[in-house]
């Protein structure tokens, strides 16, 4: 994915699609001695960045926009280091601000959609439609919690209204993890200690989201480098940890999802499923066919089947449970399906 010194320099969003750090699967290949180890993956789409103004159409901000409209989740990439020679689009580096510049855009863009929307079903709601007057409540309420200059993600919807709502795909209805970008040999505000990071840390913990820490610019040089010989790299451009790792595990969190395993002499798999997924639906994430058709499921955790040493031993040990239509998979399961 590109990145240079200067603004716009992505048009076009570039995919990337990457697999989900996890130690426990490759215990899991030792163990059966699988000839695959597949992890569970996770794309992301690299965005251009907006400015003030992108829900006015400002640096192309409809297009962006747009873009950030069919994904998930939202990942903010964040300057957190000062370098007089590397442009900043406000010329200034307050990490805080570009965050509330950024949200703000998304609020708006937002609210314009709202409105858009409010007006389109006014026919309706003379009419007497029920679902209009419930969607005009819904919408009403989110126009208000906008006004407030609030996200919509914390308008405060029922389960019901945000159904209502789904098919308007919210910018502000999506949750966000935030990466603070340093930079190997740089200012860095986090040591700089000089109130920016503490703002900024503080403001996202406000909006009850989450941050990690990464080096963009290291992580892309150690992209081509040899596994065995990263730590050393590192060492060198004294950034010790994978910042890589906690973005895409803070990602996949922030997405709201778990892993879960199979695993046999031909693969051990990483299968992504929602937290609080039911046995029939973590599946049907193998084969359609499970939903519908499933019986049962075998089920054991990671940590007592790699204690175990094998699948018969757990079983022997009574770590492996046989479980319904109603059981909640959690993350880190073992599981066999049965289906009829």
């Amino acid at each position: 994915m590109p990145a240079e010194n200067y603004p716009f320099c992505t048009i076009d969003p570039s995919v990337g699609v990457v697999g989900v750090p996890d130690e426990r699967l490759q215990k899991l290949s030792d163990l059966s001695k699988s000839a695959k180890t597949i992890p569970a993956a996770i794309e992301f789409v690299d965005i251009a960045g907006l400015v003030k103004g992108a829900a006015d159409g400002e640096g192309l901000g409809n297009q962006f926009l747009a873009n950030i409209r069919e994904t998930d989740a939202i990942l903010q990439v964040v300057r957190f280091f000062d370098d007089t020679n590397i442009l900043h689009v406000d010329g200034t580096v307050e990490p805080y601000k570009d965050i509330e510049i950024i949200n703000l855009e998304l609020a708006l863009a937002d609210m314009e959609q709202v409105k858009k929307r409010r007006e389109k079903i006014v026919r309706d709601i003379k009419a007497g439609d029920k679902n209009a007057i419930a969607e005009d409540a819904a919408l009403a309420k989110l126009e208000q919690n906008f006004q407030l200059g609030k996200l919509a993600i914390h308008a405060g919807l029922t389960a019901d209204e945000k159904k209502i709502i789904a098919s308007l795909n919210l910018l502000t209805m999506k949750p966000i993890l935030y990466a603070f970008n340093k930079k190997s040999g740089g200012h860095n505000l986090d040591e700089l200690a000089d109130g920016r990071a503490e703002r900024a840390h503080e403001l996202v913990k406000s909006l009850g989201f989450r941050y990690v820490m990464v080096d963009a610019a290291t992580e892309r040089e150690l992209n081509d480098v040899a596994d065995d010989d990263k730590i050393g790299f590192r060492q060198e451009f004294g950034v010790p940890e994978d910042g890589l790792v906690d973005l895409i595990r803070g990602a996949y969190d922030t997405l709201g999802l778990i892993s879960f395993f199979t695993t046999g002499e031909d693969e051990t798999r990483a299968w992504t499923i929602v937290r609080g997924s039911s046995a029939p639906v973590a599946g049907a994430a193998i084969h359609t066919d499970f939903l519908d058709k499933f019986i049962r499921a075998e089920v054991v955790s990671t940590t007592d089947l790699l204690a175990a040493g094998s699948w018969a031993t757990a079983r022997e040990n009574a770590k492996v449970r046989t479980e319904g239509k109603e059981y909640i998979v959690k993350d880190g399961d073992v599981m066999v399906f049965l289906h009829g």
